[in-house]
């Protein structure tokens, strides 16, 4: 039997699956540095990823779950521990019966202040040196290919 080659890639394709590659490993570790980041107060990278889908207004599980582009049953399972520990509460919902919203309640909203303060100055730390614009690039890069993902899965 004839082995078969793998097509080439394209020189773009090529630059893609190394930032592909690269933003797996990233994930890694930001997901590490997360857990540092709040460990002390009981909020791991997970739970704040929850919690900070909703600072701005409650979300039904499924939408923060599409945002966040996890799962939603993970989602519901962090929501579930996050209202055990009384930092969300779950409230009816108008627009939908049975999907009841995630809300942060006041102690919700005092631990997801400190952890704002805190990653303002742990994000300054680690912008220190890199343009604001080499920054913004990286980011339309990331957004683009997000975007395509995303319209691909319609």
């Amino acid at each position: 039997m004839k082995k078969q080659s793998r097509p080439s890639r394209t020189q773009s394709g090529a630059a893609l699956t190394a930032l592909i590659l690269e933003t797996f490993r990233l994930n890694g570790r930001l997901l590490a540095a997360g857990d540092r980041l709040t460990g002390d107060l009981g909020i791991s990278s997970a739970r704040w990823q929850v919690i900070g889908a909703i600072e701005e207004a409650p979300l039904p599980v499924a939408q923060i779950a599409r945002n966040m582009g996890l799962t939603r049953q993970a989602v519901q399972r962090v929501a579930n521990v996050l209202a055990e520990d009384g930092l969300v509460e779950f409230a009816e919902n108008p627009d939908h019966r049975r999907a009841k919203l995630v809300c942060l309640t006041d102690s919700g909203r005092s631990v997801l202040d400190e952890i704002g303060r805190r990653q303002i100055a742990w994000s300054n730390g680690l912008a220190a040196g890199l343009t604001r614009e080499s920054i913004e690039d990286a980011l339309k890069v990331l957004r683009e290919v997000r975007d395509r993902l995303e319209q691909a899965q319609s």
